[in-house]
């Protein structure tokens, strides 16, 4: 999830090539809504500076409706917390691809 309807197009579209199903949200809410909503959700991939709701309280929150939810944060920023594995923008499909293997075990 990001609130850059471009950025998520892209990232949704390299997880696509790589096999992974995707759900898109434009918000916090919005995801939280689809988590509670759909069970084959297995992994929220968010941005961190988001309006509203930041990546860190959506993973929380997350977290409290499935617990074994897998969480993937994206930042164009340095880290302000290790609470979850990050991924820094840009980055290219074999980084997300790397990522995803080392941090969710998908892809």
């Amino acid at each position: 999830m990001d609130d850059d309807a471009d950025v998520r197009d892209v990232i949704t579209s390299m997880l696509e090539d790589l096999g992974c199903e995707v759900v898109c949200a434009a918000g916090g809410a919005e995801a939280l809504q689809l988590l509670a909503r759909d069970e084959a959700i297995s992994i929220l991939i968010t941005d961190i500076n988001m309006p509203g709701m930041d990546g860190h309280e959506l993973a929380e929150r997350a977290l409290r409706i499935r617990s074994t939810l897998k969480v993937l944060q994206l930042s164009g920023r340095e880290r302000r917390r290790d609470a979850f594995p990050m991924i820094r923008k840009p980055f290219s499909e074999d980084d997300l691809a790397r990522v995803m293997r080392e941090t969710t075990g998908v892809c």
